[in-house]
């Protein structure tokens, strides 16, 4: 195997762009989650991907067989989103979208609204590689959207820190050497990034119980009872089937609100018996999603939005409202035939 890998990085050096292609893709699909991680947004990670795999073709002439090809890419990748994150070009805050209805005062303004889902068919291969020693957290967990919006909430170079040891595990002088840094330098920014961390993470976790296992009955069951009381309006049944510390959120536009009577308020304003929806089930960062279509007078379906789910048992500790943007990236369409 070594003599193999040796064999391809000679001739990707050699300007063979096959053998460059063999080397990079078992590692591709791992490191458009790390750029997601790092940048929050599934457009973003995508464009920083390519980058990456442009400079590594640039590049490989210069590699040294220091560390694997895959540390190699890691560090590539990692700088890349470094420079996005420094950028001033990261999406603003958008307005209420909803013409006809004034929503209720937020319980608060969010920070990180440029936030968008991760489909879960793009994480085949991706959260089942090896991790290193120092990995901290499961590679589901560590994809959720409470997770990766609290990691946005993050100092850049701590950011950077917390994914690398905490999340794959590498260790601190190898996250030095990525970084062009001292493992002094990275151990403080650690300590920093992992309070920082447990102080933005919301919903607060905690007390929750786990999620029911993906496809099960009961995340079916659940499923399916916010979806009747979603399209009957039904405020009291919807309420029913949330924790007590309910947290909603609708990126990029940054209004929040937690708690079960500020989410009842704004359900009384937004939801309409007159209105009829239709759902599209989906996966997005390992939770049940769905793509929310709304009946126009002609019949003809029009996406609104994509609704994720964040489980605690049999109820919903957190409902997160994306725009219709992000439809495509999950195969759904924007309209759905009568």
């Amino acid at each position: 195997m070594r003599t193999a890998t040796t064999d391809m990085i000679t001739r990707a050096r050699a300007g063979d762009g096959d053998a460059f292609r063999q080397l990079t893709e078992p590692h591709r699909r791992e490191l458009q989650v790390h750029c997601y991680r790092m940048l929050g947004s599934f457009q973003d990670a995508e464009d920083a991907l390519q980058d990456t795999l442009l400079s590594a073709w640039r590049g490989i002439g210069a590699f040294q067989e220091r560390a694997s090809i895959r540390t190699w890419l890691y560090r590539i990748a990692t700088n890349r989103c470094l420079d996005a994150l420094r950028s001033a070009n990261r999406r603003p805050a958008a307005p209420w979208d909803i013409s006809e209805i004034e929503p209720p005062e937020p319980t608060r303004l969010g920070e990180a609204v440029w936030i968008e889902p991760f489909p879960d068919a793009l994480l085949e291969g991706a959260i089942n590689t090896p991790l290193g020693p120092a990995a901290r957290y499961e590679q589901t967990e560590a994809i959720s959207l409470a997770f990766v919006t609290a990691l946005q909430l993050l100092p850049a170079r701590q950011l950077a820190v917390l994914i690398l040891r905490d999340v794959l595990g590498y260790r601190a002088k190898e996250v030095a050497d990525m970084l062009d840094t001292t493992v002094e330098s990275v151990t403080s920014a650690l300590k920093r990034a992992r309070a920082g961390l447990q102080r933005h993470q919301l919903p607060p976790t905690g007390n929750h119980e786990p999620p029911p296992a993906p496809g099960s009955a009961v995340e079916q069951a659940l499923v399916a009872k916010f979806t009747r009381a979603y399209s009957a309006s039904d405020i009291n049944a919807l309420l029913a089937l949330l924790t007590d510390d309910i947290y909603l959120s609708m990126p990029p536009i940054p209004l929040e609100y937690h708690g079960r009577t500020d989410v009842a308020r704004f359900y009384a304003t937004v939801l309409r018996p007159d209105w009829t929806y239709d759902f599209v089930p989906t996966r997005a960062n390992g939770q049940p999603a769905l793509g929310t279509y709304l009946r126009a007078s002609a019949g003809i379906r029009h996406g609104i939005g994509l609704v994720v789910l964040t489980l605690s048992g049999d109820q919903i500790s957190a409902i997160t409202r994306f725009d219709a943007g992000v439809l495509p990236s999950f195969g759904l369409p924007r309209s759905l035939p009568r």
